[in-house]
C-alpha cells in the first residue's frame, strides 16, 4: 500500500515562473505529488495529519547547467595547476567532494561541461554516484588545434573534420561540448576572438549528435562565434558574452538555450590578484555589467535561459555559487519566480530530465525546504531546512527535525 504524506507549506514556488503561492497543502502518495491545493482549515478533516512547514518556502531542486567537476573554485594557484595535470585516481575524491557540495546546496542535477580526460564520465561509470544527484556529462570537449580548449578536451586529427572525429566517439556521453571561441579578455573590454569552426562544420556535428539523441552545448563569446553556432542548430550557448541583440533574436526564434555564467566575471573581480596577469578591475566590472544588460535583453526577447555557474572556475565554488548567480539574475530584472524557473525547470528541460524541476501533480515529490518567506531567497539556499527525495526527508541532508501535528478546527 502506498504511503500518503501531507505537507503544509507556508509558501510554494513551483518552478513554472508563475506567482508564488501561500499556505499550500501538498499531498504525496507513493513518492509523487497527488494533489496541490490551497490550505483551508475549515475543509481539512480533523483526522488529517500533516508535516507543518508553514514557516518555510518549498521549491523544486536546483539545476546547475554548467559545471566542471574536476576543478575546484580555489584561488590557490598550486592546487589549480595540479588539478589541470593530475590523473584520475587523484581527482576521484575531488569530484566526489564537489558532488557533495552540490547536494548540500540543493543542486540535485548538474551538467558537466567537460574535462581533458573524461574524468567526470569515468567517475559516474566506475563509482556509485551521489544518490541524490542526476549528472549529465559531456566527457571531453572538441576544440580546434592550437586554439583554446585544451584543459577541457581534444581536437580532431590531422585528416579528420569535426563530424568524422565525433563519429569515433565511444564514450557514453550525454551531450556534446564544442568550443567555438576563445576566453573573454580581462584586459581589453569587448575583445572578441574568431570562430574555431565554420557553420557547416558545426551543423554536421549537430546532425550527427542528434541522430544519437544528444544535444550540443557550445562555448561561444562574441557576435560571430555565437551566430555560427546558433545558425548551425546548436542547443545551447554557454557564456555568450558580447553576442549582441541580433543573436538573442535568433535564439528566441529557434528556441536555443543560453547559459550566461555571470558570476565567473564577478569572481574574477573579487580575486583579481589571482586572475590572469595584467587583469584590469575596471574591464572586469564592465564585462559583468554588459553581461547583466544582455541578460535583461534576453528576458525582454523571451530567450530560454538556464542558470549555470561554471563552477570550478577561479573563485566559483560548487553549490555555493548558485546563490551568487541567482543574485545577478535579480540585478538583471528577473523576478524571484523567474529566477527559480531558470534555476530549476528550465535547467531540467535543457538537460532532458523529464520528471524534475517542477512541483506539480504527477511529478516525483523531490523538493527543497528553506526556512522563512520568499524574500529571504536566494540567500537561504545556503542554509536549507531539508531536502525531500521522493516524498521523504533525505537522510543525506538532515539539518533540523521537522514538526508533525494534527490539524484542528477552531
Amino acid at each position: 500500500m502506498s504511503t500518503t504524506t501531507n505537507i503544509l507549506a507556508g509558501w510554494l514556488i513551483d518552478g513554472s515562473g508563475g506567482p508564488i503561492q501561500e499556505k499550500m497543502l501538498l499531498k504525496i502518495v507513493g513518492g509523487k505529488f497527488a494533489a496541490i491545493e490551497q490550505y483551508n482549515p475549515e475543509t481539512v478533516p480533523e483526522s488529517c495529519q500533516f508535516t507543518d512547514l508553514s514557516h518555510c518556502t518549498i521549491m523544486p531542486p536546483l539545476v546547475d547547467s554548467h559545471v566542471h567537476l574536476f576543478m575546484s573554485g580555489t584561488i590557490d594557484k598550486r592546487i589549480r595547476e595540479w588539478q589541470l595535470v593530475t590523473g584520475y585516481d587523484e581527482l576521484r575524491p575531488v569530484i566526489g567532494q564537489h558532488l557533495h557540495y552540490l547536494f548540500s546546496h540543493g543542486v540535485l542535477a548538474a551538467r558537466d561541461g567537460g574535462d581533458r580526460g573524461g574524468f567526470a564520465l569515468r567517475y559516474r561509470s566506475e563509482k556509485e554516484m551521489h544518490k541524490g544527484i542526476v549528472l549529465k556529462v559531456a566527457g571531453r570537449a572538441w576544440h580546434q588545434k592550437g586554439r583554446y580548449g585544451t584543459l577541457i578536451g581534444r581536437y580532431p586529427g590531422e585528416m579528420e573534420n569535426l563530424a568524422e572525429a565525433y563519429a569515433q566517439e565511444n564514450d557514453a556521453i550525454d551531450q556534446v561540448k564544442l568550443v567555438n571561441s576563445g576566453l573573454n579578455s580581462l584586459k581589453i573590454f569587448g575583445r572578441q576572438t574568431q570562430p574555431q569552426f565554420t557553420r557547416d562544420e558545426i551543423a554536421e556535428l549537430v546532425s550527427a549528435a542528434e541522430q544519437q539523441g544528444r544535444k550540443v552545448m557550445v562555448h561561444a563569446n562574441g557576435v560571430q562565434p555565437v551566430r555560427l553556432a546558433v545558425e548551425a542548430g546548436c542547443h545551447s550557448i554557454e557564456h555568450g558574452f558580447f553576442m549582441g541583440r541580433e543573436n538573442f533574436e535568433l535564439m528566441a526564434e529557434k528556441g536555443t538555450f543560453w547559459v550566461p555564467t555571470l558570476f565567473t566575471m564577478k569572481a574574477y573581480g573579487a580575486n583579481i590578484n589571482y586572475a590572469q596577469e595584467g587583469a584590469d578591475l575596471q574591464v572586469i566590472e564592465k564585462n559583468l555589467n554588459h553581461q547583466i544588460e544582455q541578460l535583461a535583453m534576453a528576458r525582454e526577447l523571451g530567450v530560454n535561459v538556464a542558470l549555470g555557474t561554471d563552477a570550478g572556475s577561479l573563485g566559483v565554488l560548487h553549490g555555493e555559487s548558485m546563490v551568487e548567480e541567482m543574485k545577478l539574475f535579480k540585478k538583471a530584472g528577473y523576478s524571484l519566480a523567474e529566477i527559480v524557473q531558470c534555476a530549476t525547470s528550465n535547467g531540467a528541460r535543457l538537460l532532458g530530465i523529464d520528471d524534475f524541476g517542477l512541483i506539480e501533480t504527477g511529478k516525483t515529490a523531490t523538493f527543497l525546504v528553506t526556512r522563512g518567506a520568499p524574500p529571504q531567497l536566494p540567500r537561504k539556499l545556503s542554509y536549507l531546512e531539508a531536502i525531500y527525495l521522493g516524498g521523504e526527508p533525505s537522510e543525506l541532508y538532515r539539518k533540523n527535525p521537522v514538526k508533525h501535528m494534527v490539524s484542528k478546527k477552531d
